[in-house]
């Protein structure tokens, strides 16, 4: 069952990139239901670089996770050539993200804990 979003917490616009399988969409979810305007940039897909600055965001979150987690979620089979080629898509995206969280070493709550945590601790005062 799929809770209703909350009031709304904060009025920034938060975009989510990373590559596939590191939990972008889970997060975008949880924070909505949080109260957070969450959105996810499939710049990972995408060979214009910027492609997350057309989202207009206030906060941009970057979600890593590496091949082997990847494949654990995904398919052991996962072709490297694919995910380099997604981190390459991303590097600029990550390098101005105001948060990264690599994902691997937490499950989706802890993730979602995470970003909420630092997000109530940067909001606008």
């Amino acid at each position: 069952m799929v809770e209703a979003p909350a009031a709304r917490v904060d009025s920034r616009r938060i975009v989510i990139i990373g590559p596939c399988a590191s939990g972008k969409t889970t997060l975008a979810v949880e924070l909505r239901i949080a109260g957070f305007d969450a959105r996810v940039c499939g710049q990972e897909h995408s060979d214009i670089a910027d492609l997350w600055r057309h989202l207009d965001p206030d906060v941009l979150i970057g979600l890593h996770v590496d091949l082997d987690t990847l494949r654990g979620r995904r398919s052991s089979n996962w072709p490297a050539s694919i995910y380099a080629r997604q981190i390459e898509r991303l590097r600029d995206g990550f390098r101005h993200a105001d948060l990264v969280v690599d994902t691997r070493a937490y499950d989706a709550r802890e993730v979602a804990a995470r970003v909420t945590g630092w997000l109530r601790r940067t909001l606008p005062t």
